[in-house]
């Protein structure tokens, strides 16, 4: 390639990073400007003023504080029982060949490509009837629902990809089934199982359709108060709302990056 060529493509690749960049980090810069600003009027360029005014309100706003309490407190149960129901299966799948195992597999993940208001109205009609509507047991239930791809899927991913002769001989060398699992198997998945505990927990903590359907109004999550705070509150509110909706997903997605993108999970995605 000539000069101009190569200065046309990294033009181009600039470019590019320059707009994906503004178009991720854009939203969260007009919110982190939005949580702290008095006002900001058309067609200033700045804010008319800075404030902590807005994070206060929401410290010293009881329904807000309780949102934030129910979501910390039902997401980590949601990924607790999750692992429970989820991981002896995602096991079964990487190691034993038995009847439908692919059609299930498929299945499971397809009916995650679908939206779920249908399923979640009619869970609500058989809330009802079992009178968990608006209680915090019918809230995971819902939530557990969307956890049960990542925790089986990504575990069974994990478990796929230890060496079976490392097993192997581990049972040579005289330790037992349940020993040779937790020193050799569950070990090395553990980082697979971490990262599908990391998504579950997110796909908990940012439900909102479901949780809204059967929760409110007795049940208000931090993603289901968001629909009173942009009807009824200041932008500035949401703003400090939405940041804090946000960090426990930036943080956790920074913590899983290296086992989410070093590749070592991606032979165990393969269904063979």
């Amino acid at each position: 390639m000539s000069r101009k060529q190569v200065s046309l493509v990294n033009i181009f690749i600039s470019s590019f990073i320059a707009f994906m960049a503004l178009f991720i980090l854009g939203p969260l810069i007009w919110l982190a400007v939005h949580a702290f600003a008095t006002s900001w009027t058309y067609p200033n360029l700045l804010p008319d003023g800075f404030t902590f005014t807005w994070w206060k309100t929401i410290a010293g706003d009881q329904e807000l504080v309780k949102s934030v309490k129910n979501s910390l407190l039902i997401s980590p149960i949601v990924v607790l029982i999750s692992a429970v129901v989820c991981l002896p299966a995602a096991y079964a799948f990487s190691r034993y060949q038995f009847f439908g195992r692919k059609s299930f597999l498929i299945g499971m993940f397809a009916a995650n490509a679908f939206p779920k208001i249908g399923l979640y109205a009619s869970i609500a009609t058989l809330y009802y009837t079992l009178n968990l509507m608006g209680t915090i047991v019918g809230v995971i239930i819902i939530q557990l629902l969307g956890t049960i791809i990542f925790m089986t899927w990504i575990p069974a991913a994990a478990f796929g990809s230890v060496p079976r002769n490392l097993e192997d001989a581990a049972r040579d060398a005289g330790a037992s089934k349940l020993r040779t699992f937790w020193d050799i198997t569950f070990r090395l998945a553990l980082p697979g199982i971490l990262v599908a505990m990391v998504m579950s927990f997110l796909a908990s903590f940012d439900e909102a359709q479901g949780t809204y359907l059967v929760g409110v109004p007795t049940i208000y999550t931090m993603p289901t108060k968001m629909y009173a705070l942009v009807l009824n509150y200041p932008v500035q509110i949401a703003a400090v709302f939405s940041l804090l909706l946000a960090i426990p997903s930036v943080l956790l997605i920074s913590i899983a990056r290296k086992h989410i993108i070093g590749g070592q999970l991606a032979d165990g995605f393969q269904i063979k």
